[in-house]
């Protein structure tokens, strides 16, 4: 398709003029304006679960559409939203009591930063800070960009970004380091939250870390009274071999970010869920302690119908099954990796499976041609710079990720 006035996301026009037009989708295939079919092998940026165009869910948005398609939200409900949240919870834990609806990863983000601060405002405290952790990214706006890595991401914006406070990533041997400045930092009075990616830091290099280490984070801001923010915008929805990251350490944050697979990537939807004490804290005749957040769209019902939908799913079909099975078939992609000469820190975690190829980090040189490469065998499969992973829909079959393998194998002699 010729070059027109639109201005893509994460794209410099000048290396890729030329956009692949996508007319249809099915599964875990996407097809172009030619007729050529795609393997959709990171669920379109995360948020694919069970498949493109999955029937439950598309007809649960053509019946929504027709019996209400938008409402403010703001002195209103609609049973959509509230079976969501009623069928959401049955997911979670009990401790994790509100919702609030939103319409992005970042903004739930957002959303979890401001009720930290408003919390503690309420309560005639001084705490205000925010920890984070090295590369760690939560998302595009002021908010999240500030609590995000620094870098080529966010140099050009440094006059909007305010400060916090960051913790080294817990690389293999410096797992202690983390904990120590983690505990460091806790003691301090005016130390409000740590926000973090559980187990997986997504567009930071998919870099994992075990749930042990989550767990000793956890219990620390626990003796601090620190709060948790468990940003689980892509970790979420089964990614991890779990409904929630945190599921596997045991761990209940304080606030949690959820969005991507909400919707098993049809429509865009987020959630931000808190414990009762913070509503509480917000609770008041005193209408300056209000929470004072919301978009637009905010819990649109037809983005919530399915959102259902994508729950009934869970409930009625081998989700955790698919799961299961895509991640044994990624564990036999992690061997062949592994042995590959060319190919360092192959790994795995759940359904994601990643590894570098060469040197170079985000801005490689490498990484156009990477993505060149995949290109020009179909298969989506887009970069970290030299950071190579696959993150795909539950209905991939073997054949299909076995592929990936191949090409990601092919990829290391032809680029390595």
């Amino acid at each position: 398709m010729k070059p027109g006035p639109i201005w893509h996301p994460f794209t410099q026009h000048a290396l890729f003029p030329q956009m692949r037009a996508i007319t249809s989708a099915s599964g875990a295939w996407l097809t172009d304006a030619k007729g050529t079919r795609v393997f959709d092998a990171i669920s379109s940026w995360w948020v694919v679960t069970h498949g493109h165009c999955h029937p439950h869910i598309v007809q649960a948005i053509r019946d929504q559409a027709g019996r209400l398609d938008q409402v403010i939200f703001a002195g209103h409900t609609h049973e959509p939203a509230e079976r969501f949240a009623e069928q959401l919870m049955t997911h979670l834990p009990d401790a994790l009591a509100r919702i609030f609806f939103s319409d992005s990863g970042s903004t739930a983000v957002e959303v979890a930063l401001k009720m930290a601060l408003g919390h503690f405002r309420h309560r005639g405290e001084t705490r205000h800070r925010i920890v984070v952790m090295e590369h760690g990214y939560h998302g595009d706006t002021v908010g999240t960009m500030s609590a995000g890595e620094r870098g080529a991401f966010t140099q050009p914006y440094d006059p909007l970004l305010y400060a916090v406070d960051r913790i080294p990533f817990p690389a293999p041997g410096r797992e202690q380091d983390t904990l120590d400045a983690l505990e460091a930092v806790a003691r301090k009075p005016e130390t409000a939250a740590l926000l973090i990616e559980p187990l997986a830091l997504g567009a930071g290099g998919m870099l994992f870390y075990p749930p042990a280490l989550l767990a000793e984070m956890a219990a620390i801001c626990a003796r601090h009274g620190v709060l948790l923010i468990a940003d689980e915008v892509m970790t979420g929805w089964g990614r991890t071999g779990r409904f929630l990251a945190c599921d596997h350490a045991g761990v209940v944050p304080d606030i949690l970010c959820l969005s991507k697979g909400i919707t098993g990537g049809h429509l865009p939807l987020a959630v931000t869920l808190c414990r009762e004490e913070i509503f509480q804290s917000h609770w008041s005749t005193d209408r300056r302690r209000t929470f004072f957040h919301s978009s637009s769209y905010t819990a649109n019902p037809i983005a919530c119908a399915a959102g259902v939908a994508n729950l009934e799913l869970w409930a009625r079909e081998p989700v955790q099954a698919r799961i299961e099975a895509v991640a044994a078939v990624q564990t036999e992609g992690l061997a062949r990796l592994q042995a590959h000469p060319k190919i360092t820190g192959a790994r795995q975690l759940g359904t994601i499976l990643a590894a570098e190829i060469g040197a170079g980090g985000y801005l490689s040189d490498l990484g156009p041609g990477l993505l060149r490469f995949f290109t020009g065998r179909n298969l989506l499969i887009r970069p970290l710079g030299n950071t190579v992973y696959l993150l795909p829909p539950y209905c991939s079959t073997r054949t299909e990720l076995r592929a990936c393998h191949d090409a990601i194998l092919e990829a290391a002699d032809a680029l390595g």
